[in-house]
């Protein structure tokens, strides 16, 4: 698997800058891969051709986010389609690794536990306030332990996602294919409570 270098990651966060959100077209995983590895914080790249053409067989959406490359991947099946810089959780209120399905789903939600902080494009990950959502991305760890996305990338994010999509959270580099090892992890196992309670 190909993995992007970090050092395209320090390279983009060193600036600090807080840029409004672009989405940059490109014609499919390669333009994609290469456009993330270079990503400013609060950028992303969006190429999903499923989004435009008719098609009777629409793959499977899963979300991946490297909590060191600072970065959350959409592959439709097993080709990315878009990748974005994120802000996850600070030391302290680090994000949790592993393998969580969307319990829930607000197009504008409000924290329970921030002082009423706005969570636009909300996807919930836990029941105890981990989520996706639209929020200030930095380019570095700087949440309570939720996955900030640049607004933009959160709402089409939210428009092909659905409850029980899987969204990932590995502490490891992660490349241009999904890798279904990433499935496998010691990690994913600590999560089965959630995948149950979507059956209730």
């Amino acid at each position: 698997m190909k993995a992007f270098a970090f050092a395209a990651l320090l390279g983009a966060t060193t600036l600090g800058l807080a840029m409004p959100a672009l989405a940059e077209e490109g014609p499919g995983t390669v333009a994609v891969a290469q456009a993330a590895a270079a990503l400013a914080p609060n950028r992303f790249v969006w190429a999903d051709p499923q989004m435009t053409a008719v098609d009777p067989v629409v793959q499977p959406v899963t979300v991946v986010v490297s909590l060191p490359m600072q970065r959350a991947y959409v592959y439709r099946g097993d080709a990315m389609i878009a990748a974005a810089s994120v802000s996850t959780g600070k030391d302290g209120k680090d994000t949790p690794v592993g393998i969580f399905p969307i319990l829930q789903k607000r197009e504008m939600h409000r924290s329970n536990l921030y002082n009423d902080a706005p969570m636009p494009f909300m996807q919930r990950l836990t029941w105890d306030g981990v989520a996706l959502h639209a929020g200030n991305n930095p380019g570095f760890p700087d949440s309570h332990g939720c996955i900030r996305l640049p607004a933009a990338f959160a709402k089409k994010l939210f428009s092909v996602t659905s409850v029980g999509t899987n969204v990932i959270v590995t502490d490891q580099m992660v490349g241009d294919h999904f890798d279904p090892m990433l499935l496998e992890t010691e990690s994913s196992q600590a999560n089965q409570a959630q995948l149950a309670s979507l059956a209730r």
